[in-house]
């Protein structure tokens, strides 16, 4: 019962990768499930050991580095307050650098400027460049290069 043997050896290294994360354990585990099945057909363990490495190397050298890249990699869409950064909105109260009114997205939202000098007008288009908290924080359009 070689099978069982690898089955065995899957589960803990499977158990291993739950504690570990890191993406080396579960590919071996899986690598051993793949030795319990050669194991099952009847082929013997030198053929069970060539399986064994040949599903670790392609799991470790192939997989993993793909899989770590995909976790790495930034979301491709903003949820959430993130989502308005770069928005276009108006004025609707004197921006300054503590405070105004700005109409983005169709809401109302309390402002403040990115430019502390800057006293921006009713009306006037402005782009938000960050958000903190329940803030915009604006510069007007027609000042940007």
């Amino acid at each position: 019962m070689p099978w069982f043997v690898w089955l065995l050896a899957a589960a803990a290294l499977g158990v291993a990768e739950f504690f570990t994360l890191t993406l080396v354990f579960g590919l071996l585990a899986g690598a051993a499930l793949v030795a319990a099945v050669v194991a099952g057909v009847g082929i013997g363990l030198l053929g069970q050991l060539v399986a064994l490495g040949a599903a670790a190397a392609v799991g470790l050298f192939m997989v993993r580095p793909v899989a770590l890249r995909h976790m790495a990699q930034q979301p491709l869409t903003r949820e959430g307050s993130d989502a308005l950064i770069g928005k276009r909105a108006e004025v609707m109260q004197e921006v300054t650098a503590t405070r105004g009114l700005i109409k983005l997205s169709g809401e109302e939202w309390s402002a403040r400027a990115l430019d502390e000098s800057l006293v921006i007008p009713v009306g006037a288009l402005v782009d938000v460049m960050e958000i903190d908290g329940a803030t915009a924080i604006v510069y007007p359009r027609e000042l940007l290069p």
